[in-house]
């Protein structure tokens, strides 16, 4: 059923393309032939918006891995540099939390670290919506950010660092075996912001996997049962997205590209000082509207992104 609804909806997606080009078409011919250039100008504004739809759309049609239609986790880590590195992952949190608003998707918070005096060490969230996991995926890597810092007296440039890390909500009947005696699990108590409950208690509950040292840790339910169940759902995501590395590193292409992605390989590049640029270092797109980017206007780089994976996969 899953698979019908995505199918009808895809159909219906074209459809709407195809009955709404007719109409502008049918629209602009009117008013070129009543010399309308009002009307002429909606009609090139309707096409544009076209445009960008079908580019969309095309690009949604790619989206065919054994995942990409899931939901998705997103893991945000400040890197090396206390304070300013905190609040550049607190921005990026915002920056993707604004993505998928945007997009119509729901953000729910699992676990997160608060930095000592502004943004944050480590969020991890859950991102709800169709196609999350395959639009989001693209954004994994490090992410480097120059600005003036405010932190700074004495308004020098600052280079700050930021891991974001993606990987699918793995569904019901997608089954991931884990022996219980390969997990450690560890409970401690919660940080940050839930009440007198849950700052009181050993409600959080970190898992380990042993064999692969993979941990996942979740603090924002008001129980540790509650906490318990979802850690487990995180560390079968885990688990599952770690199988999927593994299947796309037996392809050239893509291990040659996954390469960059690792501490101190940056794929994008995000300056504020001394001028305004942010650059995709795989996809070489770049913009200079860096406060559209960091309010969540990322499509161009989700889908250059999308596009080069793509072709690599095929190539291969």
């Amino acid at each position: 059923m899953r698979e019908r609804t995505r199918l009808a909806s895809q159909i219906d997606a074209v459809k709407g393309l195809e009955r709404d080009l007719t109409d502008a078409l049918g629209y602009a011919e009117m008013a070129d032939e009543e010399g309308d250039e009002a009307s002429l100008d909606e009609a090139r504004a309707q096409l544009k918006a076209l445009k960008e739809r079908g580019g969309r759309a095309e690009l949604e049609a790619l989206l065919s891995g054994e995942a990409d239609g899931n939901d998705a986790f997103v893991e945000i880590n400040s890197g090396a540099g206390g304070t300013e590195s905190n609040d550049w992952a607190g921005m990026l949190l915002r920056m993707y939390s604004r993505w998928a608003n945007a997009h119509g998707m729901e953000v729910e918070f699992l676990e997160e670290t608060s930095g000592e005096q502004a943004g944050i060490k480590s969020v991890t969230l859950q991102v709800k919506g169709t196609n999350a996991y395959g639009w989001l995926k693209t954004e994994a890597g490090v992410h480097r950010l120059v600005r003036i810092s405010p932190f700074d007296s004495a308004a020098k440039r600052h280079t700050s660092f930021a891991s974001v890390w993606v990987y699918p909500v793995v569904d019901d009947n997608i089954v991931i075996e884990i022996n219980p005696s390969d997990v450690r699990t560890d409970t401690y108590r919660a940080s940050g912001a839930g009440g007198q409950h849950i700052n009181k208690t050993d409600s959080a509950v970190r898992l380990t996997h042993l064999p692969t040292g993979i941990a996942v840790a979740c603090q924002m339910g008001r129980s540790q049962h509650q906490n318990r169940e979802e850690a487990w759902k995180m560390l079968r995501a885990r688990l599952y997205e770690a199988e999927l590395q593994r299947r796309e590193a037996a392809q050239a292409a893509i291990e040659d590209q996954k390469t960059d992605i690792g501490w101190g390989h940056q794929i994008r590049s995000y300056v504020l000082q001394p001028y305004q640029m942010v650059k995709d270092l795989r996809t070489e797109v770049e913009t200079s509207d860096t406060g559209g980017v960091l309010d969540g206007d990322l499509d161009q780089f989700m889908g250059a992104a999308l596009a080069q994976r793509v072709g690599a996969t095929r190539d291969a």
